[in-house]
C-alpha cells in the first residue's frame, strides 16, 4: 500500500499533502491536550509495533505481497489522533531511510494509512463496542474495525492510482504516471486486502489488543510499566522474527520499479521515468554487504529505535498534566 515515487503526479501529491495539513494540526493539538508526557512513549511503542508489523510480508498467488499496518491498534489504545501521528512518523522514516514509499507521495500515504485507516477503524470499533457489552464487544470491534480500516485505506490508494491515467497523459495519449485505471487498480488492490492482508490486520490487531486488555486493563490511567515491559519483550521477539518477511517473493501491487513497466506494458510512463528520485541509505531494508537476514533485523532495530527515541524526546519537552483526559 506504500505508494512509491512518481506513481502519482506532482499535482496529486500536492493535493494529498495539503489535505493532511489540517489532519496533522488537529492531531497534534488533540494529543498535546489529552495525552500527558508520561504516556507519550506509548505512542512511540505503538509506532514501533506498526513499523515491525509492516516488515512481515505475506505472499499472494500471482507474485504480489502485502502486510498488516497496525494503525487501528494504536487508535484503540491511544486514540485516532495519536495513531495518525505515530503512523505519519513511521511512514516518514520508511520513506527517508528505506525507500519504502515515496517522499513526494508521503501526503498520500499518510492520508491512506495515517488518516483513513485509524479513524475509520476506530469509528467502527466504537460503534460495535458501544453496542456489545464487555470485553467481547471490544474484541469484536477491534477485529471488524481493523478489517474495515485497512480496506478503506486500500480503496483510497487504489483510487489515487486509478485516476492518474484519467487525468495525466502525454500527447500520444499514454499515461504519464501510474498506467492502470480504476477498473484495474481497484480489483488488484482490494482482492488481497479483502482476503489475506485484511485477515493479517485483524490477527495483528486483536492479538495485541487482547494481550493489553489482559495484562494492563487500566493502562490508560495506571503506570505505563504494566504495558511497556511485556510489550518490549514481544517487540524484541518480533524484530528477531522479521526475516520471515523475506520469504515472500515478489512485490506488492503498485510498488514495482520503473524499469519493470517496459516488460509489463511495453513502455515506461514518461513522468515516472523522469520524475523525482532520492537515494536512501538502506534501500528495501538492505544494508551494504550484510546478509539479507542480518540487514532485515538491523533495519527493524534501527526503525524501532528511532520512533521510540523520537517520542521520548517529544515527551521531554512537554508540560506535565494532572490527569489523562478522555473523550
Amino acid at each position: 500500500m506504500h505508494i512509491p515515487e512518481n506513481y502519482l503526479s506532482p499535482a496529486t501529491c500536492a493535493v494529498m499533502g495539503a489535505a493532511m495539513v489540517p489532519v496533522w494540526a488537529k492531531s497534534i493539538k488533540k494529543v498535546a491536550l489529552n495525552i500527558p508526557k508520561e504516556k507519550m512513549p506509548l505512542i512511540g511503542l505503538g509506532a514501533a509495533f506498526s513499523f515491525v508489523g509492516m516488515m512481515f510480508n505475506i505472499p499472494l498467488p500471482g507474485g504480489t505481497t502485502g502486510h498488516a499496518v497496525g494503525g487501528t491498534l494504536i487508535a484503540l489504545l491511544l486514540g485516532p489522533e495519536a495513531a495518525c501521528l505515530a503512523m505519519s512518523i513511521v511512514l516518514l522514516i520508511q520513506a527517508l531511510l528505506f525507500g519504502d514509499g515515496g517522499i513526494l507521495a508521503l501526503g498520500a500515504n499518510c492520508f491512506n494509512m495515517a488518516f483513513i485507516l485509524p479513524f475509520v477503524g476506530f469509528a467502527i470499533y466504537k460503534l460495535i463496542a458501544n453496542r456489545v457489552e464487555g470485553k467481547k464487544g471490544e474484541l469484536i470491534g477491534a477485529a471488524v474495525g481493523s478489517y474495515v480500516g485497512i480496506n478503506a485505506a486500500a480503496l483510497a490508494a487504489a483510487i489515487e492510482f486509478g485516476i492518474q491515467p484519467l487525468l495525466f497523459n502525454d500527447a500520444a495519449g499514454q499515461p504519464l504516471y501510474c498506467p492502470y485505471g480504476l477498473t484495474t487498480a481497484i480489483p488488484a488492490m482490494m482482492i488481497g486486502h479483502l482476503t489475506i492482508f485484511g485477515l493479517a490486520e485483524v490477527l495483528f490487531t486483536t492479538v495485541i489488543y487482547a494481550f493489553v486488555l489482559k495484562n494492563a486493563p487500566d493502562y490508560k490511567v495506571d503506570k505505563t510499566e504494566k504495558i511497556t515491559k511485556p510489550a518490549f519483550i514481544v517487540l524484541a521477539v518480533l524484530m528477531i522474527l522479521t526475516p520471515i518477511g523475506l520469504l515472500a517473493e515478489g512485490t506488492a501491487w503498485g510498488e514495482w520499479g520503473v524499469e519493470e513497466f517496459l516488460e509489463m506494458i511495453g513502455y515506461t510512463p514518461a513522468g515516472m521515468e523522469t520524475g523525482f528520485e532520492m537515494s536512501t541509505i538502506m534501500p528495501d531494508y538492505a544494508i551494504g554487504n550484510l546478509p539479507d537476514v542480518a540487514a532485515y533485523i538491523l533495519s527493524a532495530i534501527i526503525g524501532v529505535a528511532i520512533v521510540i527515541i523520537l517520542f521520548r524526546v517529544i515527551a521531554a519537552f512537554m508540560h506535565d498534566k494532572k490527569k489523562y483526559a478522555e473523550d
